[in-house]
């Protein structure tokens, strides 16, 4: 590539004459509801009566904004920019407003007088555009609310992109977040052949809201080594607020320059003649030191607000109210100079548009940031290829997540030549049983290789790394730019992602209201080495509760599905692949367990969400049963049907309905949920007033919380995970808990009416079993026989 030249003075005024109108237009839409232009002088009926938004951030953002255009526009370099400081959404909006990809989108906001005063008065304001970089904003793939996530979003949209280039512009406050540490780490996975450029940007403007950040204060010699021993080669690039506009920007192109020209280097010399690997390379980077709030007021009351964290929200509090105070807001918008900025009829001059791309490259009209515009369907396997054989219920068994294992060794082989599917997760793919993938990809990785290392290689899209933040952030960054993928975790770890996830579905369920955001593939969870299975672990491992975080959330993005068996796992994945705008969380178990249905049944199964199973019952004609066994989840179904046929050999004459749901939403009503059942619709399969013996794969009190207000939930009893853990033996988790079959019988037993007193011995034969185990297990640290041999008796 021929080497870059410094700016001109036009070049450098041009791109002054930009950034002064971003400023103008961040500054604007903190304050203005009226008279934009200036074209009078300000009055109190100008300014909002709630002034709401983040000024302190709003110059750093709208100069990287700047330089970012003269990159695209130069060079003809795809790029996308993921706003670590989303919290500064005036500067993004009022790029994408002069760069005319938000008029685009909004017609109703032109890029005139009247579009600016409407872009104004709609920022953060009821019925409006949030004050973050949400889903309404164009170019944005996160909100950047809660911070920690750039780096990982930014390097999720980089996978698979090989033109691609991601600016990640970090705060130096989110720079002290745990999950941005671990994601300066995700430079050993960025592969030079396949992916895209990521670009950090560490933005240092000193201040958090109250605080100085830990990275401004740091002597320069000691941040560079800490970016060093992470991998990169740190350019900075320092301004203060004495410093002349012009000389920051030569400063700031010419940094630019030289990590872009870095950049083609790597990427040249990985991709030429598919030469051999070369030693992992060390990206470029941007540390960039303005002032926070710079360009705005330099001090208020005598307190200094320019360069301080003063600056942070509104620099100039009660303008409306305080003469002084709106004459010193007013000089501060003139001092952009908007008159060479707009002309009569507040149309952006030619000069402040001179550095501006056109169409796709636009940072606002990049095709990547609007994600669902690349969208394509999966070319997913048959699942007749993978299924297991089911002669009769119960008679073999699975390892449900091998199974589903050799489904994505066959998916991975049919995305090989596109790829856009990835699987990521925290060192446990092997763990999960999900190993069969090793067939078709590789562990990607780019650090050093050894000859005992097994599928680790250059090129991989199996991406494992012990940060669940990371794993998290790379599939939100992945799917929301256009692909598809799965997040494998141990159960309980999920939890650590519960707030980013919290996150990811404010911004799915805020992205479906928004009329050009094109739906996106599935955010889709495998949850597995669960509660009830951790033999090598223990308590530590043990928390079922990442369902209950999500069905908290939004109703039409949020799903819960616990397949109790193998073909059902391949039938909910199978599902959970083709869908658009959802979060789903799959519950499998990864050791081996009775196959229960043949494939054609799971189907049918998985489409009602939830089923009698008549095979397992002893109903018969059209009569109520005395009592419904109700289970959800592998283990739980698996001590359902023990019971169910304990029952049907101590108590032959009880009638007893065996319930399997498989999509936990559906025990919701319709109108809380898309998947909800109608009240005539739950009666009809758990009766209206039969007592319900539930044994439910996590906390029983969601399942109580579910079914509130249904009529048949005062006879309802929830068995389930009651935080009873331990390193142990599987029978003696589900004992520990009251989920155990002989716990299910006595419940049947207290709870039907008239039972009680003539199931008596029952009753106590079922509590001597109870007895019987727990000596048995301290005694020989296994099983009972009766457990361990236990098979499906059949009709």
């Amino acid at each position: 590539m021929p080497e870059q030249q410094p700016l001109t003075d036009r070049e450098a005024a041009a791109l002054d004459a930009q950034w002064r109108a971003l400023n103008y237009l961040s500054a604007c839409q903190l304050y203005l509801r009226d008279n934009p232009l200036l074209r009078e002088p300000l009055r109190p009926e100008h300014i909002k009566h709630r002034l709401l938004g983040h000024w302190g951030t709003c110059p750093g953002l709208t100069l990287v904004y700047a330089h970012l255009n003269r990159i695209v526009r130069t060079r003809g370099q795809r790029t996308m920019a993921v706003w670590g400081p989303g919290h500064g959404a005036a500067a993004v909006l009022a790029g994408a407003w002069l760069e005319g990809s938000y008029p685009e989108l909004r017609p109703d906001v032109p890029r005139d007088e009247e579009g600016l005063r409407r872009l104004c008065a709609e920022f953060s304001q009821p019925g409006g555009v949030p004050s973050h970089t949400a889903p309404s904003v164009p170019g944005s793939i996160q909100e950047g609310g809660e911070l920690g996530y750039a780096l990982s979003h930014a390097y999720g949209a980089a996978f698979d992109k090989p033109d691609l280039l991601v600016c990640a512009v970090v705060g130096d406050g989110e720079a002290e977040t745990g999950p941005l540490a671990a994601s300066w780490h995700a430079n050993k996975f960025l592969d030079p052949v396949h992916d895209g450029a990521v670009l950090p940007v560490l933005h240092l403007n000193g201040y958090k809201i109250a605080n100085p950040t830990v990275p401004a204060r740091l002597p320069e010699d000691e941040l560079a080594s800490l970016l060093r021993g992470y991998g990169h080669e740190p350019l900075f690039v320092t301004a203060h607020e004495d410093t002349p506009p012009q000389e920051a920007h030569r400063a700031l192109a010419a940094a630019f320059d030289t990590a872009l020209d870095r950049i083609a280097e790597i990427q040249h010399a990985a991709r030429a003649d598919g030469g051999p690997q070369q030693d992992r390379p060390r990206w470029p980077m941007l540390v960039l030191r303005t002032p926070k709030g710079w360009s705005g007021p330099r001090e208020l009351d005598g307190e200094p607000v320019e360069g301080t964290w003063r600056a942070h929200q509104v620099p100039l509090p009660g303008v409306r109210d305080h003469p002084e105070r709106l004459r010193e807001l007013e000089r501060w918008l003139r001092s952009y100079r908007p008159e060479e900025l707009f002309d009569e009829g507040g149309v952006p001059r030619s000069e402040v548009l001179a550095w501006m791309p056109e169409g796709d490259l636009r940072l606002g009209a990049v095709p990547e940031a609007n994600g669902g515009r690349l969208l394509r369907r999966l070319p997913l396997p048959r699942l007749e290829t993978y299924a297991v054989p089911v002669e009769r219920p119960g008679a073999d068994a699975h390892e449900p997540t091998r199974v589903l294992g050799g489904f994505l060794e066959g998916l991975m082989a049919a995305t090989a030549g596109r790829r856009d599917f990835r699987l990521f997760g925290p060192d446990e793919t092997d763990s999960n049983h999900l190993s069969a993938v090793w067939g078709a990809t590789d562990r990607g990785w780019q650090a050093g290789l050894l000859p005992t290392d097994e599928h680790l290689g250059r090129h991989g899209r199996v991406l494992e790394v012990l940060s669940e933040h990371l794993c998290q952030g790379w599939l939100e960054g992945y799917v929301l730019t256009g692909r598809s993928g799965m997040f494998a975790s141990y159960e309980a770890f999920t939890n650590l992602v519960a707030s980013m996830a919290s996150q990811y579905v404010k911004w799915v369920h805020s992205a479906r209201e928004v009329s050009w955001r094109r739906p996106v593939a599935s955010l889709n969870y495998l949850l597995t080495s669960h509660a009830w299975r951790q033999d090598h672990n223990g308590f530590s491992h043990q928390d079922p509760g990442f369902i209950d975080h999500i069905l908290n959330k939004s109703p039409e993005v949020v799903r819960v599905y616990l397949p109790p068996d193998t073909n059902t796992l391949l039938c909910v994945a199978d599902h959970a692949l083709r869908t658009r705008d959802t979060v789903n969380v799959v519950v499998a178990g990864k050791h081996a367990c009775f196959d229960w249905l043949g494939l054609d049944e799971a189907r049918a199964h998985c489409a009602r969400g939830l089923g009698v199973w008549e095979w397992a019952g002893t109903e018969s004609g059209g009569e109520e049963p005395d009592v419904v066994l109700a289970c959800a989840g592998d283990v739980p179904t698996h001590e359902t049907l023990a019971a169910a046929a304990l029952l049907r050999d101590w108590l032959p004459e009880l009638s007893v309905r065996v319930v399997n749901v498989v999509d936990v939403a559906r025990l919701m009503r319709r109108r809380d949920h898309p998947h909800g059942l109608s009240d005539a619709e739950f009666d009809t399969v758990f009766t209206r007033d039969r007592p319900v013996i539930f044994a439910y794969h996590g906390y029983p009190w969601l399942v109580h919380r579910l079914t509130y207000g249904r009529t048949v939930h005062p006879k309802l009893t929830v068995r389930g995970y009651r935080e009873s853990g331990s390193t142990t033996t599987p029978f003696d988790m589900v004992v520990r808990n009251g989920m155990d079959r002989y716990h299910l019988v006595m419940d049947v037993i207290d709870r039907t009416e008239g039972l009680g007193s003539r199931a008596a011995g029952v009753r106590q034969a079922a509590a001597d079993m109870r007895h019987r185990h727990h000596r048995y297990v301290a005694e020989h640290g296994t099983d009972m026989p009766e457990v361990t041999d236990w098979r499906w008796p059949g009709r």
